[in-house]
């Protein structure tokens, strides 16, 4: 996974986020980040934001197995 300065967390656009476009939570611009953002929201997030998260995430990487599903 690639190291996400400050800067460029700053420069991604609201939609590269899987959480609230204000709060910028999670963000899933790649396979790698958005696998860690499963990972994370597990771990941190609310039911809401697990349910949010799954969704983002199935929506924009559908090869990527989601609680061990496809």
């Amino acid at each position: 996974m690639a190291k996400l300065t400050a800067a460029k967390r700053r420069a991604l656009p609201g939609s590269a986020f899987a959480v609230d476009h204000a709060k910028r939570k999670y963000p899933i611009q790649d396979k790698a980040h958005a696998r860690n953002a499963l990972a994370r929201v597990a771990q941190h997030g609310t039911a809401a934001e697990k349910a949010t998260v799954r969704r983002k995430v199935k929506a924009k990487y559908p090869s990527i197995k989601i609680g061990g599903k496809k």
